[in-house]
């Protein structure tokens, strides 16, 4: 197991450094000058020169890319211009924000998709697999952006039924002492219930949109799989043992579907840190997609490279605890790689 981890880790350096230098020549790459835009529109060109200077920004691209490095290293990603304010601090703010709203949309998406899926696998061509067959071509068809905007205006425009779409909590509620950034565990530890409730609400809408939008990758894929799994030789011989129709599902024929389960379940979940950015534009929700959606738009290039790279961290994260998943659930894997 350890072997496999540091094997995962080794192989993952080369990508983070491809990333960390197609990050950096993409932002020198976008249109507009931070310069000018932090001089702001009255400034003399002479002001911009040495606001230019004094963010590094007259160097030649190796001697930044050398400066940057050499910065990373120490733990330092730059200050964001827009805020003033240290991006380490930003990203360390604002990720909890996206990791909650991007986790309970994914736990909503697999509560829904697996036994939607498992049900259409049982009875192919049922009004269920009819019914999976529709949900997953609008989840695809429809995106993210729309979903929410659509959810917004129907449960709290039209009936009244969800809170303002206003960000973590509602004006009336204050964030929980600071323990892991997740409002939802913070309140349960402060064992502040209303906290808790308050944020569990203005959850509701944005989880469902992200749920909703990776709901067909994963229910159609556990019916694809399920469906193979069901067709095979040890399934039949399971069935003429006499064991219960449950047992077979979920104790053989599911656990051996499982392999490709979890590995669309990365992909949504990559899926969902992309999306994240549109969801929590369209709710003001303060995550770091809103973070980096706010940078490129105002050509910082320290919070984008410090988005990115974060992102890049996440997946290595996410790609070794899938590798690890697939030893528990087939310990045959482990002994193949």
């Amino acid at each position: 197991m350890l072997r496999l981890i540091g094997q995962r880790l080794v192989s993952a350096i080369p990508s983070i450094l491809g990333v960390l230098v197609v990050t950096f020549l993409l932002t020198r790459a976008l249109p507009g000058d931070p310069a000018v835009y932090f001089a702001g529109p009255a400034a003399s060109q002479e002001a911009i020169e040495q606001i230019r200077k004094s963010l590094g920004l007259d160097k030649t691209l190796p001697e930044q890319f050398l400066v940057y490095v050499t910065d990373l290293m120490r733990g330092n990603l730059g200050n964001s211009i827009a805020t003033g304010r240290p991006v380490l601090e930003e990203v360390t703010t604002r990720l909890p924000a996206s990791l909650e709203l991007t986790l309970l949309g994914l736990i909503v998406s697999v509560v829904i998709a697996v036994p939607l899926g498992i049900a259409a696998a049982n009875r192919p061509g049922s009004w269920i697999d009819h019914s999976c067959r529709i949900v997953t071509t609008a989840g695809v068809s429809l995106p993210a952006f729309f979903s929410g905007l659509l959810l917004i205006y129907v449960l709290y425009f039209q009936l009244g039924w969800a809170p303002a779409p206003l960000g973590r909590l509602d004006i009336y509620s204050s964030a929980p002492p600071n323990v892991t950034g997740l409002y939802l565990i913070d309140s349960l530890l402060a064992r502040d219930f209303e906290t808790f409730i308050s944020a569990l609400k203005q959850l509701v809408l944005p989880a469902f949109t992200l749920a909703f939008f990776t709901l067909a990758p994963l229910a159609r894929m556990t019916r694809a799989s399920m469906l193979e799994v069901l067709n095979s030789e040890f399934i039949r011989t399971a069935r003429a043992s006499g064991l219960s129709p449950a047992k077979v599902v979920y104790a053989y024929a599911f656990r051996n579907a499982m392999l490709p389960v979890i590995t669309t379940l990365g992909m949504v979940f990559s899926f969902l840190l992309g999306a994240n950015v549109l969801v929590e534009k369209v709710f003001s929700w303060p995550g770091i997609g809103t973070f980096a959606i706010e940078a490129l738009i105002a050509s910082d290039y320290a919070p984008i490279q410090g988005f990115v790279l974060t992102m890049a961290l996440l997946y290595v994260a996410l790609n070794l605890m899938i590798d690890i998943l697939y030893i528990v659930i087939d310990p045959r894997v482990g002994f193949e790689s």
